[in-house]
């Protein structure tokens, strides 16, 4: 989706869509000419994100606004390649009155060559989209940055449209409609406000060689009151999920207990003969790179640590409650979760080998990160059915519980299972922010990041999600400075698991 860049119809892509909200990560599409063509599909993708968003009522006002930020994108371009050929310096205001009396002019009489010459020369289009934190996130970018009488002319027009409270106003009072009146900046926030938006939500900004012309939008308070809603109700119904097995819920006390004896954790493991022949294999397989196979409990205890065998007990308890209840969509979402973990600890051994406590947590928090996904791919047709009553009950939008099944609530979900089952405050908040990292504490953060890390790489491996929708910030934290990084690391942590 990134750079649908053909003049014949672009088919619409909704998987993308609705994996790029489920993981809050963000849509590209880039462009170096504009078709028509094009545009329509912008139009498109916005408009389905929205609706799955269920913020559909946005859509006549936002369409407005994303035609007229693109096309003032796209003329900022045509701008650059203009002044250029005719050797007038943009930046100088001298030479910019001079290039501005003709530019309409000239540029609309040959389109076409402008429009060449700003693919020749990489100029682009692009439109994001992303939701995150309640709120949705629109930018128009294009790699032209503004100059400071641009930068300016443009605020003038942002004072200028708080004056006006219709478009008739607006039409009336500008006369001048050459460059700089702003008539189509006054109609978009004027849109703007008939959705209950103020300036405040919209910014202009230069970073890093773009000029990023910026809407956030509140995600619509009920909607996400009743995903919020729905989301308790459906744990209230998970009697039928069984506890945690009380096996392992009274090794944990022993392993708790600071008078406990490495000793005494062993034998009482040992005494669950199908709970140690799970730990040894979990501990001897690729995962863990043991130096030499163990062969004992007590041998798993000295290598793994007290954390290390505590989290493998969470693990092989939340598969033997999970795993086997579903049919072959929960066989691809465990082979993710697998796959997950394998990166997470993995990831954890390279980057964080100083740091013991996030190698130990580091497998059980991507193997259950999307819990709240496994526990609806487990739920019976008869108990969907009983939670979908209760959200009708309850008065919700009918669709709130079809885009639960959709997974878009799972982060919360997992989290809600997470608790109910007593599990560590760090798990717990791995799964609820596994997708914003950033929203996590500062104790959680980094750990939070790795699981984020090692499941959008896996997602990257199937092509699910490009190398723009990567968290920047991530990347950062764990020195990825460019795609070739990524994928040298993405390239060995495949070619290890597969090997496991």
């Amino acid at each position: 989706m990134q750079q649908a860049q053909k003049t014949m119809k672009v088919s619409l892509d909704n998987s993308k869509i609705k994996m790029a909200i489920r993981a809050g990560i963000p849509l590209s599409i880039t462009t170096y000419t504009l078709p028509r063509e094009m545009a329509e599909y912008m139009e498109e993708v916005l408009a389905a994100f929205l609706g799955e968003l269920g913020q559909e009522h946005m859509g006549t006002y936002l369409r407005y606004c994303l035609n007229e930020l693109v096309t003032n994108a796209k003329k900022a371009n045509t701008k650059r390649i203009y002044f250029k050929e005719k050797n007038l310096n943009l930046f100088d205001d001298a030479d910019y009155e001079i290039g501005m009396k003709n530019f309409k002019e000239e540029t609309l009489g040959n389109i076409r060559h402008y429009l060449a010459m700003q693919k020749l020369t990489g100029l682009y289009v692009k439109l994001m989209l992303q939701t995150r934190n309640n709120r949705i996130k629109i930018e128009v970018r294009n790699n032209s940055v503004l100059t400071f009488r641009e930068y300016k002319r443009m605020h003038d027009k942002l004072s200028r449209a708080q004056q006006y409270t219709s478009v008739d106003q607006a039409m009336n009072q500008i006369i001048d409609q050459s460059e700089g009146a702003g008539l189509g900046i006054v109609i978009m926030i004027l849109m703007l406000e008939k959705i209950g938006l103020t300036e405040e939500n919209f910014q202009i900004l230069c970073e890093n060689g773009e000029t990023i012309t910026r809407i956030i939008l509140p995600i619509n308070e009920k909607t996400q009151r009743e995903l919020n809603t729905a989301s308790h109700e459906f744990i209230k119904l998970i009697d039928e999920l069984p506890q945690f097995p009380e096996s392992i819920t009274r090794i944990s006390k022993i392993i708790n207990n600071p008078n406990s004896k490495m000793s005494e954790i062993a034998s009482a493991i040992s005494c669950d003969v199908s709970l140690t022949s799970d730990l040894l294999r979990l501990v001897n397989s690729v995962t863990f790179a043991l130096a030499s196979p163990c062969i004992s409990i007590a041998d798993a205890v000295k290598l793994v640590g007290i954390r290390g065998i505590k989290n493998l007990l969470f693990s092989v308890g939340s598969v033997k409650q999970l795993e086997g209840l579903g049919g072959m969509s929960q066989k691809i979402l465990w082979t993710h979760a697998y796959r997950v973990a394998f990166y997470s600890y993995n990831l954890a051994r390279n980057f964080c080998a100083a740091e013991r406590d996030i190698i130990d947590d580091s497998y059980i928090c991507g193997l259950l990160h999307d819990m709240g996904k496994l526990v609806f791919a487990t739920a019976r047709p008869d108990f969907v059915m009983n939670a979908a009553e209760i959200c009708k009950q309850r008065n919700l939008s009918p669709d709130i519980f079809e885009k639960l099944l959709a997974g878009v609530n799972h982060s919360e979900i997992g989290a809600l299972i997470a608790e109910k089952w007593n599990f560590p405050e760090i798990i717990i908040s791995v799964i609820r922010h596994h997708h914003e990292p950033d929203m996590a504490s500062p104790s959680a953060k980094k750990l939070t990041s790795l699981v984020y890390l090692a499941d959008m790489i896996a997602h990257y491996q199937t092509h699910e999600v490009d190398y723009y929708q990567f968290d920047v910030d991530v990347l950062k934290l764990f020195g990825i400075g460019n795609e070739t990084q990524l994928a040298k690391i993405s390239a060995k942590l495949e070619a290890a698991f597969k090997a496991d």
